[in-house]
């Protein structure tokens, strides 16, 4: 463990009302890993714990040793030699738990950093005590902050806060405290709706590599991947009480609790079409959390696509419909 190098910024004038929506508390997190795939492990990982608005209660650090290659050393500098005497996840995951317990988990990209926390739980048969997150960037976007972009090391520059060890997670986790205690300020003085989204457990995960994909270090968490293109025509929108017909374009939305990439393949094993987006062909939008304010569910909305959940989706693949004959 280490000791918090800095000092936080001082503590903006809190609004003299204060949403009574908001969440109670918050655990601002940051992991470093040995990559982006399914089979990547954390390396580091940090807490900072803030209440209800935003004041810092706790700070926790770790190095996690990722029993494989350490990945990108380059980025977050953590070598074999130094990750070697580190706790593994198992034996790190309670006292993690204990500081995620009932507070929103903050992150910049909170996608990944939960992403790579679920699988982490799930390789150790438990499950962080997480139940909704809320992404920084999202939250920029929201207050329409004048950035030119969406990069941790701008957002810090916005507020004035002071980046001394980027990609060191402990740093990191300062920063984006530091940063969202005036940005949640904002959103309080205006009533804003957080952007919060609910976190779903794993309970079907797997390390295996998805096939055709290369193994990168890109801006963004989740590596591309090539998949075959479907066989069959759409044959129009899902009937709700109906069943799955091959050649549907099916899309996906938030957390589902058998991993997203395994998913995928099963319903392009079943004979659908996986859609990254959400258009007027879309036959059916499968989500966990209708009301969560993405652009998918809010084109679905819009066009008027069927929405299920994960659990309806996994049953109409069990009986999907073959796809009529050509007429040639």
């Amino acid at each position: 463990m280490l000791e918090d190098p800095t000092t936080a910024a001082p503590h903006p004038a809190p609004p003299s009302s204060w949403p009574a929506t908001y969440p109670q508390g918050y655990a601002v997190v940051d992991v470093e890993t040995t990559g982006l795939a399914r089979d990547d492990r954390i390396v580091s990982a940090a807490v900072y714990q803030l209440d209800a608005r935003g004041a810092v209660q706790d700070h926790w650090y770790t190095l996690v040793n990722p029993q494989r290659d350490p990945g990108p050393v380059w980025i977050h500098g953590l070598t074999e030699e130094v990750l070697e005497g580190a706790p593994r996840f198992p034996e790190i995951a309670g006292e993690l738990a204990e500081r995620l317990a009932d507070r929103v988990l903050v992150a910049h990209n909170a996608a990944f950093d939960w992403s790579m926390l679920a699988r982490e739980y799930a390789r150790s048969k438990s499950a962080a005590p997480v139940r909704q997150r809320l992404c920084t960037i999202a939250l920029s976007k929201e207050l329409g902050l004048p950035l030119p972009n969406h990069k941790l090391e701008t957002l810090a520059a916005h507020y004035g806060v002071v980046q001394r060890r980027a990609h060191h997670a402990l740093d990191d986790a300062r920063v984006l405290a530091e940063t969202f205690r005036p940005s949640l300020h904002r959103a309080a003085e205006t009533g804003l709706r957080l952007p919060l989204l609910a976190c779903q457990p794993l309970t079907e995960w797997s390390d295996g590599p998805a096939i055709g994909r290369q193994r990168s270090y890109p801006q963004t968490w989740r590596p591309s991947r090539k998949r075959p293109a479907c066989p069959y025509p759409n044959p129009g929108r899902y009937e709700p009480g109906g069943q799955l017909v091959q050649g549907m374009r099916v899309a996906f939305s938030g957390d589902t609790s058998v991993d997203r990439e395994l998913l995928e393949d099963r319903a392009i094993e079943a004979g659908l079409h996986v859609a990254t987006s959400v258009s007027r062909l879309t036959s059916v939008l499968v989500t966990n959390d209708p009301d969560s304010p993405t652009s998918k569910t809010a084109k679905a909305r819009s066009f008027g696509t069927p929405v299920i959940d994960e659990a309806a989706f996994m049953q109409l693949l069990q009986d999907v419909t073959p796809a009529p004959p050509t007429i040639r």
